[in-house]
């Protein structure tokens, strides 16, 4: 059941996940970014956990809204904005106790929606958008299909991966990579790398929900 607790478990595993995967987000950013997207989602969702910590959320969207405002008050750079922006339009779209699959497709649709109003980004401009589109195709195809919640998100998590791992072989049309021009090409994209862990962790938390 998509609820309260399901939030937070997806919060929680997002926020291990970053932890865990820091060093490689800064590694995957040093080669075309400012270095730092490892550090600021690591401080964005250890301020995110300590926000939580004791929040009391009538819905998950409640939850989400917490999350997604925590992240825009402690994240620089890009990154704080385009996800405390998404989190918040999932939030806005999940004030039900227990929301439906539907629902939630709507919500992810609204997430990306708010990203790319922020970041005015398409697929091919090799951002979080080139994980985030096929993750939310594929979601959308499962459900079509009859799939559960948790086999949509799995297979959501899948096309995340493997769209982050397709930025590699494109030309930056936007943010600091975009100034290295053809340099970019053969350098997966740090943003889309961290979209496709959103995703994994929300596979995790629905699978377990």
């Amino acid at each position: 059941m998509m609820n309260t607790a399901w939030a937070m478990a997806w919060m929680q595993a997002l926020a291990a996940s970053i932890e865990e995967q820091t060093d490689y987000l800064t590694q995957l950013d040093s080669a075309i970014g400012d270095a730092d997207h490892g550090a600021n989602m690591r401080r964005g969702f250890a301020a995110v956990l300590t926000a939580l910590n004791g929040f009391s959320a009538e819905t998950p969207g409640d939850l989400l809204i917490k999350v997604g405002g925590t992240l825009i008050s402690s994240v620089g750079g890009a990154s704080g904005p385009l996800y405390g922006s998404a989190f918040r339009a999932i939030g806005k779209a999940l004030r039900q106790p227990s929301p439906s699959d539907e629902q939630l497709r709507t919500a992810l649709a609204d997430g990306l929606a708010a990203i790319q109003k922020l970041g005015a980004a398409v697929p091919g401009d090799k951002t979080m958008v080139d994980a985030y589109a096929p993750a939310l195709a594929a979601f959308e195809e499962a459900l079509k299909q009859g799939g559960t919640a948790a086999a949509a998100t799995e297979r959501a998590a899948d096309a995340a991966e493997e769209g982050a791992r397709a930025t590699a072989s494109l030309q930056a049309r936007k943010g600091r990579a975009s100034y290295l021009g053809p340099r970019s090409v053969g350098h997966q994209d740090p943003g889309a790398t961290s979209t496709a862990l959103m995703f994994r962790a929300l596979a995790k938390a629905t699978a377990a929900s």
